[in-house]
């Protein structure tokens, strides 16, 4: 899940996160396989207004922590592309699905400070990036103090999203094609964004 943080009047914070939403297609194929499929929604949401901002739709195999860059481009991109507000980020929230040196040095380049869990076991070594070794070594010392300073806990509304989402359209898809599949989850967003309280 990440977070992100505007820089001005609309101080906003972005969450990428993502669940799962059982897919009808492969009910059929639980019985031959005996295996269980399921949609993966990746979004990023705006933790002043719970809107979300960004949204790719995968299968179960691709990893959370690939999706960063892509969600955290899109919410650049549409900010750029003459939106209402020009939207510049301050920071990411994300959990530890997202630790990767090639995260952290993505964030570096486009100047926004990471709020990603690193792993538990996680080793500062010349190899990493520089910005993930001082945030290993931050959470290493003081980790209720790094999650405070990073505002990590406002990562429960991306959860919340999320809960709204499966509340008002429950947690299947009626399309049983992958790209029918994904525009049902754009429509369903959309009405999420259109409807969700303020």
């Amino acid at each position: 899940m990440i977070l992100v943080s505007n820089i001005g009047k609309l101080a906003k914070t972005l969450i990428q996160e993502s669940f799962n939403l059982d897919r009808k297609m492969y009910f059929l194929l639980i019985i031959k396989q005996n295996k269980r499929s399921y949609l993966k929604i990746h979004v990023a949401v705006d933790i002043k207004t719970k809107e979300i901002l960004a949204l790719e739709v995968t299968d179960e195999r691709i990893h959370d922590g690939k999706m960063l860059r892509k969600l955290v481009n899109h919410v650049l991109d549409s900010s750029n592309s003459g939106r209402s507000h020009k939207k510049k980020m301050k920071s990411v929230l994300a959990d530890g699905a997202y630790d990767s040196n090639t995260n952290f040095r993505y964030l570096e380049d486009k100047k926004i400070k990471p709020g990603i869990k690193v792993r538990k076991n996680s080793v500062v070594s010349n190899r990493n990036n520089k910005l993930r070794n001082k945030e290993a070594i931050r959470q290493s010392k003081d980790l209720l103090k790094w999650k405070k300073k990073r505002k990590y806990g406002h990562r429960w509304m991306a959860e919340t999203a999320f809960s709204s989402i499966k509340r008002m359209f429950g947690e299947h898809t009626s399309a049983t094609r992958f790209q029918n599949m994904v525009k049902e989850m754009m429509i369903k967003v959309s009405l999420y964004n259109l409807f969700r309280r303020t």
